[in-house]
C-alpha cells in the first residue's frame, strides 16, 4: 500500500467510525445547541483527533526511525540497518536507504584503505630517506667532529665535544623519528617484538610504567594486520602521553577464538564519552580496513580502555 493510501486509509476509518457514532447513538442536536450537546460534540472531536493522532503515528513510525538513523548514521560504525517490514513505498525506501548505506560503507572502506596504504608507503620513503641521507649524513658529521677533535687544542676540543653531543642527540632522535614512522621491527622480528619495543621507547621518553601482557600462543596474523594493530597501539599510547594524565598504562594482546585483542588501559583522568578527533577516526578506519572494530571507554576503576578486535587472522599452514 502507497503511503497516500496509507493515510487516507487511517483518516477513513476514524470519519467512518464518527459517522457511524453520530447514525446509530442517541445523540440529537439542537438548534441552537445546548451546553451538554456542545459537550458531547466537543469531546467526540477531541477523541477523533486523539484517535488520528495514534493511527498516524503508528502508520509513519517507519519513517520516524528512518529519520532516526539518518542523523546519527556513522560509515565508521558499519552495519547500522533498519528493518523494511512490510510493504508499500515506506518499506521500498528503508531499502533504497539500506542499500545506499551498503554502497557508501564499501566506498568508504575502499577510500579508506587507499588512504591508509599511500600514507603507509609515504611514511616508508621518508624514513627511507632519513636513514639513508640525513642519518649517513650526521654519522659522516660526527666522524669529522672526531677527527677534528683530535687534532684541536684543548679550549677548542671542549667546544668541538659539545657539538658532537648535540649531533649525537639529534642523530638519535632521527632514529626515533624513522622507528615511528617506519618499524623495522615489526617487519623483522613481528608484531610482539615491535611492541615489546614501542613500549620500552614510550617509557623511556614519557617516565610512565608500563605493563605487557601478551599472550604466548598467538596466531600468526596477516601483515596488514599486524600494521594496523602496532599503529593503534602507537596512537593510544600517543594520546595517554599528551591527555590522560595517567602514571601507569597496560598493553596487552590476547588470543581469541577466531582472533586477537589489543587492550591500552591508563588510569588517567578517564573519559565519559571520547571525542571524536581526527586520531580516534584515523584508528577506526585502520580497524575497518581489516574488518576489526575498535572501542573506548572508561577503565573498570579510572583511566580510559582503547579495545581493537581483529578478526583477521592468516591460518598457518597444515602440517604434512
Amino acid at each position: 500500500m502507497s503511503l497516500f493510501w496509507r493515510i487516507f486509509a487511517l483518516n477513513a476509518v476514524v470519519l467512518g467510525t464518527a459517522t457511524a457514532l453520530l447514525l446509530w447513538a442517541p445523540v440529537t442536536v439542537s438548534v441552537p445547541v445546548v451546553l451538554t450537546e456542545a459537550i458531547i460534540l466537543v469531546g467526540g472531536l477531541a477523541v477523533m483527533l486523539v484517535a488520528n493522532a495514534v493511527l498516524l503515528r503508528l502508520g509513519l513510525a517507519p519513517l520516524d526511525r528512518l529519520r532516526k538513523l539518518m542523523t546519527t548514521v556513522d560509515l565508521l560504525r558499519p552495519g547500522q540497518r533498519l528493518p523494511a517490514s512490510g510493504g508499500g513505498e515506506v518499506a521500498e525506501v528503508i531499502r533504497t536507504f539500506n542499500a545506499m548505506l551498503e554502497r557508501l560503507e564499501q566506498e568508504r572502506a575502499t577510500s579508506s584503505a587507499r588512504a591508509l596504504l599511500a600514507q603507509e608507503a609515504e611514511r616508508r620513503r621518508i624514513a627511507q630517506e632519513l636513514h639513508d641521507e640525513v642519518g649517513q649524513s650526521m654519522t659522516a658529521i660526527l666522524l669529522g667532529l672526531k677527527r677534528a677533535a683530535d687534532g684541536a687544542p684543548a679550549p677548542l676540543r671542549e667546544d668541538i665535544h659539545e657539538v658532537q653531543e648535540i649531533t649525537r642527540g639529534s642523530l638519535d632522535e632521527i632514529r626515533r623519528l624513522v622507528r615511528r614512522l617506519r618499524p623495522g621491527a615489526l617487519d623483522d622480528l613481528g608484531l610482539v617484538s615491535a611492541l615489546t619495543s614501542l613500549t620500552e621507547d614510550f617509557a623511556t621518553h614519557t617516565g610512565l610504567r608500563v605493563t605487557r601482557r601478551f599472550d604466548a600462543d598467538l596466531p600468526v596474523l596477516a601483515p596488514e594486520t599486524e600494521l594496523v594493530l602496532y599503529r593503534v597501539a602507537q596512537e593510544s599510547l600517543t594520546n595517554v602521553a599528551r591527555h590522560a594524565d595517567a602514571q601507569r598504562v597496560t598493553v596487552a594482546l590476547r588470543r581469541t577464538d577466531d582472533g586477537v585483542v589489543l587492550a591500552v588501559t591508563d588510569d588517567g583522568s578517564g573519559i565519559q564519552a571520547p571525542r571524536e578527533g581526527a586520531g580516534i577516526r584515523g584508528m577506526r578506519e585502520r580497524a575497518l580496513l581489516i574488518g576489526g572494530s575498535l572501542e573506548i571507554t572508561p577503565a573498570p576503576r579510572s583511566g580510559t580502555r582503547v579495545q581493537l578486535t581483529a578478526p583477521d587472522v592468516r591460518k598457518q599452514p597444515d602440517d604434512d
